[in-house]
């Protein structure tokens, strides 16, 4: 924990959202392995990894100005089709493509995020700041009974994190001052964006986020922030012990 920007009290908390308070991994493969594994069979957490892989490269192009905005299902269901094919997934309706595009908004939460985000509502406003759109925040909040006070992140500024835009929205829509908002993340590349604008921040390590084993593009998960942070917890109910909830 570093002492720094801690004297002005914090009043509300923003999550990020994929591998922070949900696994995508072992959710994604499962809703695949559902839906196709009558037609095929390969390994479902291979194909979750790879079009996971895709994420942050769709989402450059819009940061970028390569293309414009877009919301995240749709980068989601072209990065789908490349991944289809590199699979050898042939045969798959377009119905079926939306529905397992779906995948992403049935999501598992974490053992501890709900308890967690349900103490830390109790003191501090909080709201998801994710790359997800709203719609997609909504079936993700109602699948695992997540009660946001708000939903905040890429959809109101119109581009991706980690650009600075989407945490000044963020904190704008909250009407408050940056240091009075902390990010909370498991991966610091997001909680450095974030208090390179001010923002307080908070590091919740997720150790299985790409397995035990870690993936083939992807290393095991972060197990400590790599940047200075406010606080550093083993889950979010290790975060609510430190925030006095």
């Amino acid at each position: 924990m570093k002492s720094s920007n801690l004297n002005t009290p914090i009043k509300a908390l923003i999550f990020d959202v994929f591998g922070t308070l949900v696994d995508w991994r072992t959710s994604v493969a499962s809703h695949a392995n559902t839906l196709l594994s009558a037609q095929h069979s390969i390994d479902w957490l291979a194909f979750a990894d790879a079009w996971r892989d895709q994420y942050q490269p769709s989402m450059q192009k819009v940061r970028s100005g390569e293309i414009p905005f877009c919301s995240l299902d749709t980068l989601h269901l072209i990065n789908l089709n490349r991944v289809n094919k590199d699979f050898s997934l042939k045969g798959i309706d377009e119905n079926t493509k939306q529905e397992l595009n779906l995948a992403w908004h049935r999501l598992n939460a974490w053992s501890d995020t709900l308890e967690g985000l349900t103490r830390l509502r109790e003191r501090f406003v909080i709201a998801p700041c994710s790359n997800g759109n709203i719609s997609l925040m909504i079936d993700l909040a109602r699948h695992n009974r997540f009660h946001w006070d708000a939903i905040l992140g890429s959809e109101i500024a119109g581009n991706y994190k980690p650009n600075p835009i989407v945490y000044r929205a963020s904190v704008k829509a909250l009407g408050l001052g940056p240091n009075e908002v902390m990010m909370v993340a498991a991966h610091t590349s997001d909680l450095k964006a974030a208090a390179e604008q001010g923002l307080k921040t908070a590091f919740i390590a997720r150790p299985l986020e790409h397995g035990p084993k870690g993936s083939k593009n992807h290393p095991q998960a972060e197990t400590q922030a790599l940047t200075s942070v406010d606080y550093s917890a083993t889950d979010l109910l290790d975060l609510t012990k430190q925030l006095n909830c």
